[in-house]
């Protein structure tokens, strides 16, 4: 069972709107999960139509059956004075530091740095233990950077292990990748049925799996709901005359060829055949994802857009799918 749930993809997927939907689905029956935003967007109060988040864990949603749905926005300045503080004990010189502007100075002259900063705390939320041992959170859910740069952005703490030999950044490093490269991390990738957001997701899968980091499952959003017909739609561009016919007898105009009910139909069958060309397109991008050996679940296109009913709802579809699909390592 998977404890940190990673959740990426391309601008525009609706990659937080999963997360968050993720969050709640795994917070079913009762139990507890932290859902942690890296990228400073605050889109996580947007969905829940909250205050914006501070860099400390707070309530903001109950799910069915009475579970529980943390939030964190984490801040890089924040975090790297938790680090020094964990680790060097500087305490107020540490909050000196960041008067001098020392804090800004490092995340800026190692860019990598910002990225340790990030997984480090939403690993330590997966690790931590209340007084009994149990765990403080039953899962965290990351809303985590594009799919363009999540293997770099999930890796960066290899790099900085192999960098400091030895003392607690090298084994707090160690520490971060043992965990993300475990069982207990599972990398979900968001996309759309369309071209550009399914090759970048083709490529993502690849990535991770270059690294060692796992790639768990693909979530299509935002499908469309199929339409009565659609198999004959192709077939129908071949019937004009017959479906001409057909106008004329329900009293739309004559069958003679340029009649009204030609005209009537022609344009119809233009918009079949477009339609008829988006289902094709689908189909194969739905083939190039299942080649990819992952679970691949979808959820549907809310037509009202992303408000708190519809959120609930995507959940239900998740949890439904997750159960329904069998054991990937990764079902709420």
């Amino acid at each position: 069972m998977s404890r940190l749930h990673v959740v990426t993809g391309k601008g525009g997927t609706g990659k937080t709107t999963v997360a968050a939907a993720l969050a709640l689905a795994l917070a079913h029956g009762g139990r507890r999960t932290l859902l942690v935003e890296v990228e400073g967007r605050q889109g996580v109060a947007q969905l829940f139509e909250t205050e914006p988040l501070p860099y400390e864990e707070r309530k903001i949603a109950v799910s069915h059956g009475n579970g529980e749905v943390y939030a964190l926005a984490i801040d890089a300045e924040r975090a790297l004075l938790d680090y020094l503080q964990m680790f060097y004990k500087l305490g107020s010189a540490g909050r000196a530091l960041k008067r001098l502007g020392a804090i800004d100075f490092a995340t800026t002259i190692a860019p990598g740095l910002r990225d340790v900063l990030l997984t480090g705390k939403a690993c330590e939320a997966v690790r931590r233990r209340d007084k009994q041992q149990r765990p403080v959170y039953d899962a965290v859910v990351m809303d985590a950077p594009p799919t363009g740069r999540i293997a770099r952005f999930l890796g960066v703490n290899e790099e900085v292990a192999g960098l400091a030999k030895v003392g607690p950044v090298h084994n707090q490093a160690q520490a971060v990748m043992r965990l993300l490269k475990s069982p207990e991390t599972a990398v979900h990738l968001v996309t759309l049925l369309e071209e550009m957001p399914v090759q970048e997701t083709v490529d993502g899968i690849a990535e991770l799996r270059a690294t060692g980091l796992p790639a768990t499952s693909v979530v299509v959003n935002m499908v469309r709901p199929q339409l009565p017909g659609e198999e004959q739609l192709l077939s129908a561009q071949e019937r004009t005359d017959e479906i001409a016919r057909a106008f004329a007898r329900a009293g739309l105009g004559g069958a003679r060829r340029g009649g009204r009910a030609e005209r009537l139909v022609a344009p119809l069958l233009e918009q079949g055949r477009e339609h008829a060309e988006r289902v094709e397109l689908e189909r194969g991008l739905r083939a190039e994802l299942s080649a990819q050996g992952l679970p691949v679940r979808e959820l549907g296109l809310l037509s009202e857009g992303v408000e708190l009913a519809g959120l609930y709802g995507l959940a239900r579809e998740l949890r439904g799918q997750w159960l329904t699909s069998g054991t990937d390592g990764a079902r709420p």
